[in-house]
């Protein structure tokens, strides 16, 4: 056979054999590209093999910032500031306040005046006794209150009338409320009435049997220093809270002239 002839043949055989291997491949190209155009919707993509890392991602180094300094317990609790420290405990609570509903009497209750020879006027005040030993004690406590005013309008002069009729009989049993500055009101009721005392008696009557608690309401039966002193005794009934308002009325002393 001529060699023009074989060269011919094998070309014509090598064309046939690429166009059958392109033909193949264009087919599975073409089912590849069909079955992912039919794949179901909502099919999920491929879960990767390590979850991410929870919370937000750290973020990048920025070169010239410095990285805060990590923050440090304190050594002891000992070395941590505290504040300032608690401020001191309130003081014991004190009358403020004395009411006789019966006599129409209702007074705000001051502290005396140091050295004070005269009470004052438009207010009540309460005594602890001479000395720097308390012979006296404010509500609450056990012992003798003692509050006292002037015999005059608008303060004690009604206790001072009501004693002149009987010896003050008529006032054994009356309520006697003496509010404190915690808020709260004791009831007291009247149990002895002492007229025309000395005036420098300053001992505490005698406890009632199995009274811890007592109230004196003590006014002048005469214009001096030096009169005679009436004396009403009370025993503790109750005690009951009060509002800060009822506890606490405005006192408008007065030097009395």
């Amino acid at each position: 056979m001529p060699l023009t002839r074989l060269t011919h043949i094998l070309r014509e055989l090598e064309r046939h054999v690429l166009a059958s291997i392109l033909t193949g491949l264009g087919v599975t190209l073409l089912a590849v590209g069909l079955f992912a155009y039919v794949l179901p919707l909502g099919v999920a993509a491929p879960v990767p093999s390590s979850p991410p890392a929870s919370g937000p991602p750290a973020a990048p180094a920025v070169s010239g910032v410095p990285s805060p300094p990590a923050t440090t317990a304190p050594a002891s609790p000992g070395s941590a500031s505290l504040g300032p420290s608690p401020s001191a405990s309130p003081a014991a609570p004190v009358a403020t306040r004395v009411v006789v509903p019966a006599l129409q009497i209702d007074l705000p209750v001051v502290a005396p005046r140091p050295n004070e020879t005269f009470p004052l006027c438009n207010v009540a005040e309460y005594w602890l006794g001479p000395g720097s030993k308390p012979t006296y004690v404010q509500p609450g406590q056990p012992g003798t209150t003692y509050i006292y005013a002037h015999a005059r309008t608008g303060m004690f002069l009604p206790l001072l009338t009501a004693s002149q009729e009987n010896n003050g009989s008529g006032m054994i049993g009356y309520s006697v409320l003496v509010y404190t500055s915690d808020s709260k009101v004791y009831w007291y009721s009247i149990a002895a009435v002492n007229r025309h005392l000395p005036y420098d008696e300053v001992a505490p009557p005698p406890m009632a049997p199995g009274a811890t608690q007592q109230l004196v309401l003590q006014t002048s039966e005469g214009p001096y220093t030096t009169s005679t002193k009436l004396r009403v005794v009370a025993t503790l009934v109750l005690v009951q809270s009060a509002s800060y308002a009822e506890a606490h009325p405005t006192p408008h002393p007065q030097v009395c002239s």
